[in-house]
């Protein structure tokens, strides 16, 4: 008797598993962009895991949770980076990869993307008090209260100058408030398959709860970049807005915060930098996503975060592109 119920129960949690895995809750497709690949083999595209996840995954890069390559270079000077070659669909270095980390104003590649998707660049918003009201050592391109700017001048200032006020003004001029902007871009995060992504602000500032992690960051950018609005944007170098400002006519100059594109970093040799953005914070230390090109002209996206300093951040990112993506 004891044997016939110990078959019984073995038999009801057979059914019990294959009951769930045949259901599907409206979050089944986000839940299946964990897309770490379990073999330990990196390139590999399809992991097998599951059609969906195949699907999901046929254009991207599938990471695994091992470190590749970080033995020959200073990986120490970080706490996380990758590189991902987008023509090939490859990882080919990899340095926790999976780790939460907080991005500072690499954020803004994720504001800037929602701005591209859902806003219209044409538009003026006026800025509010509560854009202006940043740090004293805060990014900013110094807006005042009452400005009227465009969209499309103030996603140039968010992205050159990495202006934290900006971000802001993005936010309150798309949706009235700032967190139902973030919830946008929480949102549209997960269904990229950054699911280990959560943001707090539209501008990177440093909160507890806003993070995300290499891999995702790839995710984000390499949708981004799909968009010709955004890709225009995160691929200058320099822009002269016009806007008004105490009821008269304003320009403003800015320039990328991107060493490379500055030129005070040399680019390693072969490489063509196409776009990037910087950030930092006290806890986040000091990041960049980078956009370059090969001599095979294939694209690469390499991301350093946290690093100690500024020349260890251009040193570890040239250290990757020069070893395992040339």
């Amino acid at each position: 008797m004891k044997c016939i119920n110990k078959i019984i129960s073995v038999l009801l949690c057979v059914i019990m598993c294959l009951s769930i895995v045949g259901c599907k809750s409206e979050t089944d497709s986000v839940a299946t962009y964990k897309m770490f690949d379990t073999s330990s083999v990196y390139g590999i595209t399809h992991n097998g895991a599951s059609s969906n996840l195949e699907l999901f995954a046929k254009d991207l890069c599938v990471a695994g949770t091992d470190d590749l390559g970080t033995s020959a270079v200073h990986s120490e000077v970080a706490g996380a980076a990758g590189a991902f070659n987008l023509n090939e669909q490859t990882v080919v270095y990899a340095q926790k990869l999976h780790e939460k980390m907080y991005p500072a104003s690499t954020t803004k590649i994720m504001t800037a993307y929602i701005a591209c998707l859902y806003g219209d660049l044409d538009e003026f918003y006026t800025v509010s008090a509560n854009a202006t009201k940043q740090a004293s050592d805060s990014s900013v391109i110094n807006l005042k209260e009452g400005d009227v700017i465009s969209l499309r001048d103030l996603l140039y200032g968010l992205m050159l100058r990495s202006g934290n006020d900006a971000a802001i003004a993005i936010a309150e001029g798309m949706c009235g408030d700032v967190d139902t902007f973030v919830a946008k871009m929480n949102e549209t995060a997960k269904s990229l398959g950054a699911t280990n992504t959560n943001f707090v602000t539209p501008n990177g500032l440093h909160d507890e709860n806003h993070y995300t992690t290499v891999y995702d960051m790839y995710l984000i950018l390499n949708a981004a970049m799909k968009n010709e609005t955004f890709y225009t944007i995160f691929t200058a170098s320099n822009y002269t807005a016009s806007y008004t400002s105490g009821g008269a006519t304003k320009t403003a100059e800015w320039n990328t915060t991107n060493q490379y594109t500055t030129g005070k970093i040399t680019t390693p040799s072969g490489f063509t930098i196409i776009g990037g953005k910087t950030g930092t914070t006290g806890a986040a230390g000091y990041c960049l996503v980078l956009l370059s090109e090969n001599e095979e002209h294939e694209k690469i996206i390499s991301i350093v975060f946290n690093a100690d300093c500024r020349s260890n951040l251009y040193l570890l990112m040239n250290e990757i592109l020069s070893n395992y993506c040339s």
